[in-house]
């Protein structure tokens, strides 16, 4: 089984040394470390990583906007010494999975990894049949176009145009939705 591969940025060296070697001793392996936001940023985008541990406050960027930046191709843990609302309210919009609160325990960090590698990787599920389910339809929609095109036309019942549909696809070896698409333009003129 291959480890989780981490970035850890936090501007404190201390705390940075210490989640390092909390997270090896877990059986993560730290591929990248970082002492301010855009340090972190580079990071992450030229070793991707499979989940982020960031600071709150950092240097030059703090660790809710790199986690904005990045969201949508890793998960974030946020490590902070503050528990306000409005910072809180920040990481989750800024799509944070994990907030861990220092001082912290290997179990907080880890705990809060896994979650937010799970809850991750189901957001990404969920995107995935999103799109696949709006490709169905709008090819649903294009093929009932063609089809009513070629009942009006070509004077045939719904179950016909739609057999002429799927054999038009077969014989030029083509998609049933690029057989439609091509329908509706030459028919719509």
């Amino acid at each position: 089984m291959t480890k989780t591969r981490v970035v850890v940025a936090d501007d404190e060296s201390i705390i940075r040394m210490d989640l390092v070697e909390l997270l090896t001793g877990a059986g993560y392996e730290v591929v990248g470390q970082a002492s301010d936001g855009k340090a972190a940023l580079s990071a992450i985008k030229e070793l991707q990583p499979d989940v982020a541990v960031l600071d709150v406050k950092m240097p030059l960027l703090d660790g809710i906007e790199v986690a904005h930046s990045v969201r949508e191709h890793i998960p974030v843990v946020l490590l902070t010494a503050f528990g306000q609302a409005d910072i809180i309210a920040q990481a989750s919009s800024a799509g944070v999975m994990g907030y861990v609160m220092k001082p912290f325990t290997e179990a907080d960090v880890v705990a809060a990894i896994e979650i937010a590698k799970s809850r991750f990787a189901d957001l990404q599920s969920i995107g995935s049949e999103r799109d696949s389910l709006a490709e169905s339809l709008e090819t649903r929609k294009i093929l009932d176009r063609a089809k009513g095109l070629l009942q009006t036309k070509l004077a045939l019942d719904e179950p016909q145009a739609f057999r002429w549909i799927q054999k038009a696809a077969m014989d030029k070896r083509m998609s049933v939705r690029e057989v439609a698409e091509s329908v509706i333009s030459e028919l719509s003129e």
